[in-house]
């Protein structure tokens, strides 16, 4: 596999391959010195937690080596230069490169001018492939991914883990419930190519219409600055809150998931619930990854 830019270039027998990698890495099966002599170089343009740390986890325990940018202010960045002449660059000192950027569609780009493997870890508001397939690691955990009934809530507009999920789940025929405050939508685009695929999509107003039907669901973040009046973040924010009420009369085999970071849309108090999978599904990003690494190094 040469570069993983979009889930939609990933094969549904390559996803179950890495998934399956995945959870025998999951089970201390792997070689600890399998990238030994490799050179990982994470290039990150946007804050990240838990996509960067987790690649530079799942590096090390292969045996391999991580280079990374460092602040963006202190590269030559600032100085003017383009990203492609980054990539190129990078792409001399290293075997593969991990990418965030802000803009969508960065990915692409650098993917043209490396000479290695470029995984994207976001684009802007277009999408995060490594995330989706330890989203999927996560469901695969509790039940299979045929045919269930997947539920989303939050900012759906410029949340690209939820673009990708949405797009990798409808191989395998689910039902897409949407959750989510006016103008927050799916983008009409995405829409239209899920659509395309012939998934079911229901858009719903309010959670507790759907709550008790669902397998999944997956919380994204409402994001407090698109909100120009912290009032108006305050009371839509609330409408879309996750709490152990919500949760009343879920099925047994369901499960709640975040990409993280969280801030108000999950009450702490789910955090003991059965169904709450989210650092669960953090977790998840080590052996995903360290799975997707073998993919694209060997």
């Amino acid at each position: 596999m040469r570069h993983i830019i979009s889930i939609n270039e990933v094969s549904i027998e390559e996803i179950d391959d890495i998934l399956d990698r995945a959870s025998a890495i999951d089970q201390g099966a792997f070689d600890p010195d399998a990238l030994n002599g490799k050179i990982l170089a994470n290039l990150f343009f946007e804050p990240s937690t838990r996509t960067q740390m987790s690649f530079v986890s799942a590096m090390l325990r292969l045996g391999g080596k991580v280079i990374n940018l460092g602040s963006v202010e202190a590269s030559s960045i600032v100085k003017g230069e383009t990203l492609a002449d980054t990539i190129r660059v990078a792409s001399g000192y290293a075997d593969a490169i991990v990418l965030r950027h802000p803009k969508e569609g960065a990915a692409r780009l650098a993917s043209e001018f490396s000479s290695v493997p470029v995984i994207n870890a976001g684009d802007g508001a277009g999408q995060h492939p490594s995330q989706t397939l330890l989203d999927l690691f996560t469901i695969r955990q509790s039940m299979p991914l045929e045919g269930i009934n997947v539920g989303f809530l939050g900012d759906l507009r410029y949340g690209r883990t939820a673009h990708s999920l949405a797009t990798a789940l409808s191989r395998y025929g689910v039902s897409i419930h949407t959750i989510t405050p006016p103008g927050l939508e799916l983008p009409p685009s995405l829409t239209h190519d899920l659509l395309d695929t012939g998934t079911k999509i229901v858009v719903y107003e309010h959670l507790e219409d759907i709550i008790t039907d669902l397998d999944v669901l997956y919380v994204t973040r409402i994001q407090r600055e698109r909100f120009p009046d912290p009032g108006a973040y305050a009371s839509v924010a609330l409408g879309y809150r996750v709490t152990p009420e919500t949760l009343a009369g879920v099925s047994d085999r369901f499960i709640l998931m975040h990409p993280l970071p969280r801030v108000d849309e999950i009450d702490p108090a789910v955090d003991a619930m059965p169904c709450a999978k989210y650092f669960e599904q953090a977790r998840n990003g080590v052996p995903v990854r360290m799975a997707m690494l073998q993919k694209v190094l060997l």
